[in-house]
């Protein structure tokens, strides 16, 4: 079974891949290692996963503006993930959205922590605005 969420196109492009799923905030500022693509902050959930060639989905972003400079780094590294889905958009984390250059929707009719889990295969078509959600693969 699919489903398809309509949102706001932030950064244009097409991307699909395995989701990982944070419900909580993410701090780009000593939050990331961007040389790894991997959460470092050690009180975070995610702590120690690689967020690399996944779809990125969570709350929305944490800390100062340094936020988006980390996020564009992991661009620069080669460790970015696929595309972002951002629960609510911020300044920070739509220029991150930006410098990072992937495919990135927010502002969804469903809020996409309620519908997409971590494992499940996610399309991100930001140019159409929409997130459509597929089974664990």
């Amino acid at each position: 079974m699919t489903v398809t969420i309509k949102g706001r196109g932030i950064v244009p492009g097409h991307a699909e891949g395995e989701a990982l799923v944070s419900h909580e905030t993410i701090s780009g500022w000593g939050g990331i290692d961007p040389a790894t693509g991997t959460v470092i902050e050690r009180r975070h959930p995610l702590f120690g996963v690689c967020f690399t060639g996944k779809v990125l989905v969570f709350p929305g972003a944490k800390g100062s503006s340094g936020w988006s400079g980390f996020f564009q780094s992991t661009r620069l590294y080669g460790t970015a993930p696929l595309a972002m889905v951002i629960g609510k958009l911020s300044t920070k984390s739509a220029l991150g959205a930006v410098v990072t250059r992937v495919p990135t929707l927010s502002e969804l009719d469903a809020d996409p922590l309620d519908v997409v889990r971590t494992g499940d295969w996610v399309v991100v078509d930001a140019d159409r605005g929409l997130l459509t959600v597929g089974e664990q693969r």
